[in-house]
This record gives C-alpha cells, sequence and structure tokens, in this order.
C-alpha cells in the first residue's frame, strides 16, 4: 500500500463538518542541532503542520470527542518529546473533560534524531491513555499506513477496539530495519492489517470512507448510553413451561437449524460492533464477541457461535481469554457484559492442554464471579463441561426451553455410569439437566419459552431471548459492584442446601 492518508483526511472523515477545534500550542523547543533544526523546517514545509501530530476536539453525530492524528508528512509520523507532550497534554485533557478519546496513529515510530529521550516517551503515553482508560472513558484507535515501532507497541495496541486501514503496514519491527539487521527481507504477509486482523490482533480492517459509520455505532456502545426498556414480557412461570423429557431437550437443542447467538445479533441487536481475538494473537472461530444494543442497552456480549461449532470444533483455550478480554472490556467501559452458552464442551486435545485450557476455566469462572459490572448468561442451546460453566456464573441467569446444562454429553456420563452411550436418555433424565429442573435447583432464574421449538421460529424466538436479556439487565443495573460480587457470591455459596438445613 503506497497511499498515505493525512492527519487532515482523517478529521475530515471521521468529524462532523466544521466542528474541529485544535488544542495544540507552539510546540516544546528540544534545541535541535543544525541539522535536526533543517529537517524539522523542512517537515514543517512538507506537510504543511508545527509537528507529526494533530490533536484537537470535535463532534461524531453530535458527540463530542477528543482526537489524536499522526501525520507521516512530518518525519514519517515519528515521535519526539515535543510530539509526546502534545499527545499526552490532548489524553489528560479529555480524561478531565470526561471525553471519549479517538486516535489514529501513523507513524515509523519514535523520532531517531532526539534518540533514547525520544524513545521512552512512550511509557508516559502509555500511562496517560491507561489513566483514561481506567476513569472509564472510551479508548478506540484506528491504525494508519504504516504504524510500527514504539508508537504500535505503545498507545497504539492500547485501545478498548482497534481497527486498521485496508492494506497497511501494521508491525513492531519495520521491514527496512529487518532488511539492515538480518540482510533479509521480511517474510511477505504478515505485517498486514488483514493477517493481524486473522490473528485476532487487532478487531477489524475498515476503508476510510467507512470509519466515521463505525465510530458512529461503537460510540453508542462504548459509552453507554441507555434507555429505559419498555413493554418487556415478564419472566414466565415454570408451571407454563411444557414438562417434555430431558432427552427431548437435548434432541432439540442439537437441530442443525437452531438459532444461535449468530441470529440473536442478526435479529435482535443494533449498533452491532464486531470485535476479533484476544488482541495477543489469538483468535477463536467457535466464538463470538461483539459491542452491540439490546433494546436501548449497550453491553458487550461473548457467546459459542454454534455454526462453527462441532464435536470435533469446540471450545479452546484462546477462546476462554477472548471471554476474558470481553469480560475486561465490559468492566473497563462500565457497560454490562452478556455470555450466551451454546457448546458441546471445551476442547479435548494436544494443543488445548498444552495451551492451557483447565487453568483459562478457571481464570474465566474468577473473573466472571467477581467482575465489576452487570452481568447475564443465556443457556442457549447446549451447555455441556467445563466450556459452558465458565461463562455460568451472573448476576442474572437465563435458559430457552430446550436448552441444558451437564458436567459432560449424556452419552459421556452414560459411557462412565454404564459403560455404554445407550442409557444417555436416562442419564440426562437423572441428572436434572432440563431448564424446569435448572429453574427449580435455582441455578437459572428464568426461562425463555420456544412455541413449541426455536428452530421453528428463530427471528421471533431470537426477539424473545433478546427482551428477555434487556429486562435482566434493567434489574442487574441496580447496586454497586460490592454489592453484586456479595449477591453472586451467597447465590452459588447456598445452590444445593436449601433442603439439606
Amino acid at each position: 500500500m503506497n497511499t498515505r492518508t493525512s492527519a487532515a483526511e482523517i478529521l475530515d472523515a471521521v468529524l462532523d463538518g466544521g466542528s474541529y477545534a485544535s488544542w495544540d500550542r507552539t510546540p516544546l523547543d528540544v534545541s535541535p542541532g543544525p541539522e535536526y533544526a533543517a529537517d524539522l523546517a523542512h517537515a514543517r514545509e512538507k506537510s504543511g503542520i508545527d509537528e507529526s501530530v494533530l490533536t484537537g476536539q470535535g463532534l461524531i453525530d453530535g458527540r463530542p470527542v477528543a482526537i489524536i492524528a499522526c501525520e507521516f508528512a512530518f518525519l514519517a509520523g515519528s515521535i519526539g518529546v515535543a510530539a509526546a507532550e502534545r499527545i499526552v497534554t490532548a489524553i489528560e485533557r479529555a480524561t478531565a473533560e470526561e471525553l471519549p478519546l479517538i486516535a489514529s496513529p501513523t507513524s515509523g515510530g519514535t523520532r531517531m534524531q532526539e534518540g533514547t529521550l525520544a524513545f521512552v516517551q512512550m511509557v508516559k503515553i502509555a500511562g496517560a491513555v491507561t489513566l483514561h482508560k481506567e476513569a472509564g472513558l472510551p479508548y478506540l484507535v484506528y491504525l494508519r499506513n504504516p504504524t510500527t515501532g514504539g508508537v504500535f507497541a505503545s498507545w497504539g495496541s492500547l485501545a478498548h477496539v482497534t481497527f486498521a486501514e485496508p492494506g497497511a503496514l501494521i508491525g513492531f519491527l519495520g521491514p527496512r530495519v529487518y532488511q539492515a539487521l538480518y540482510d533479509k527481507p521480511f517474510p511477505d504477509g504478515v505485517q498486514t492489517a488483514e493477517n493481524l486482523y486473522h490473528h485476532g490482533v487487532i478487531d477489524g480492517v475498515v476503508p476510510v470512507g467507512n470509519l466515521r459509520h463505525l465510530m458512529v455505532r461503537a460510540l453508542r456502545v462504548v459509552s453507554g448510553d441507555t434507555e429505559t426498556p419498555r413493554d418487556l414480557d415478564p419472566a414466565p412461570a415454570v408451571a407454563d413451561i411444557p414438562d417434555r423429557s430431558a432427552w427431548y431437550s437435548v434432541e432439540a437443542s442439537r437441530r442443525a437449524d437452531r438459532p444461535g447467538v449468530r441470529q440473536l445479533l442478526e435479529h435482535a441487536a443494533t449498533e452491532q460492533v464486531p470485535l476479533s481475538g484476544t488482541g495477543q494473537g489469538e483468535s477463536d472461530t467457535t466464538i463470538l464477541l461483539s459491542l452491540c444494543r439490546f433494546r436501548g442497552i449497550s453491553c458487550v456480549v461473548f457467546g459459542n457461535d454454534r455454526s462453527s461449532h462441532s464435536v470435533t470444533a469446540t471450545m479452546g483455550p484462546g477462546a476462554l481469554r477472548e471471554a476474558r478480554r470481553g469480560m475486561k472490556l465490559a468492566e473497563e467501559l462500565g457497560i454490562p457484559l452478556v455470555l450466551v452458552i451454546d457448546t458441546f464442551g471445551a476442547a479435548l486435545s494436544k494443543e488445548a492442554e498444552e495451551g492451557g485450557l483447565a487453568p483459562e476455566i478457571a481464570r474465566c469462572i474468577s473473573d466472571l464471579v467477581t467482575v465489576d459490572t452487570p452481568t447475564v448468561s443465556v443457556l442457549l442451546g447446549q451447555g455441556t463441561g467445563g466450556g459452558a460453566l465458565a461463562l455460568l456464573p451472573a448476576d442474572r441467569t437465563l435458559c430457552a426451553q430446550n436448552a441444558w446444562l451437564a458436567p459432560l454429553p449424556p452419552e459421556g456420563a452414560s459411557a462412565i455410569v454404564h459403560r455404554d452411550t445407550t442409557h444417555a436418555p436416562e442419564m440426562a433424565e437423572a441428572q436434572g439437566i432440563r431448564s424446569i429442573d435448572l429453574l427449580r435447583e435455582g441455578i437459572v432464574d428464568a426461562i425463555v419459552p420456544e412455541y413449541p421449538d426455536a428452530a421453528e421460529e428463530p427471528v421471533e424466538f431470537s426477539m424473545r431471548v433478546a427482551g428477555a436479556i434487556a429486562r435482566e439487565l434493567a434489574g442487574a443495573q441496580r447496586g454497586h459492584g460490592g454489592d453484586r460480587v456479595a449477591r453472586r457470591m451467597d447465590r452459588y455459596r447456598h445452590l444445593g442446601l436449601r433442603d439439606h438445613r
């Protein structure tokens, strides 16, 4: 990719027309020597601006935001002391004024003319970004061609949500430096926006022309805009749920045409912003992570994607690490978390064991029990083993009528107890895995009806689930973090004990 999108073009593409107001002052005097002073003078003449970064405030669809945009035409967008001070001052002002922060780096890294002093500036920029996020304020990044070095390795990689230009060179070590150090070219196709998206390092690849629309949607969710949901159906009583066999539910949950989390979002969610991967080089195709809204309530959604899930393609440790990213994202943004369970179970493989599957299940449970944001879990279909348990503990738990929860698939339980799989229906009945059994035991709080099977009414069922999620989220948002954690702990502390006291 040879084209360069300028800082001014980014401001024009993203902000409401005429809304930009610069925050920039005359750059710090870094006492450059004659040669560096000539470089700076040439950079100002070439780029038409006074430093490698522009900062200011504007509106996106009428919403005030702070914005930082690098200019590659100014010494390859490199960051020295003056640019770093400008960036940090802007971040601190955005934090003080409680503004969402949009950053669009394009840079060859730190400024070589200023050496180590420029290099260590990345620490204060990263620190300022972290404090901005700790204040519960959104930080969104759009990486442009190219973004490398210390910029990518600091404030370019700390966003809640990260997108990049199509075809952009994105990487830690620039290819020219790699060639000089190792006397061979960097492997083709690695340091591209598309490859990093494929590997779960960034969340998406978006043309500049589509960036504004994406930012509008993302800001509606991450800024926590909330409407009071109306006309929500009350939870049905257990007497209103048909008393069918457990095996009926197992078979219904395994229908290939049963709607899953993807259909739930397609039919019933608004302002969707799909995310990808852990941000740390892992991406699992068996799950889905997204920002969205249900009935006007912003949330982070993480769920098992049944369309890519099978006996041989199940949740691995990377999927659970992505779930934990979703938990952290919801907590940092102060918006609810929705977890959708629809899994045959966690992966059984050499790779899963060596990747730390069991410890990741433990960490997921631990994080979910203590996460400081409202949570709702939804048993949408199959709920098997540790993969399901890792997503279960929440403020409120919903269960579709034909969903179920068990330590193993009924066939596995039959193999342990009877040394065959023919007793699977009996084991399903004996283990109390049905929605009405789970409600009776206090494991779930409400059942979402199916008339008579979700596969026969995918749109209506998805809308019903979304309404139930909104109803439970509206209730779960009451109270404070300590209260929520105490209630979660109390709930599981007393499960199974009420008949033994």
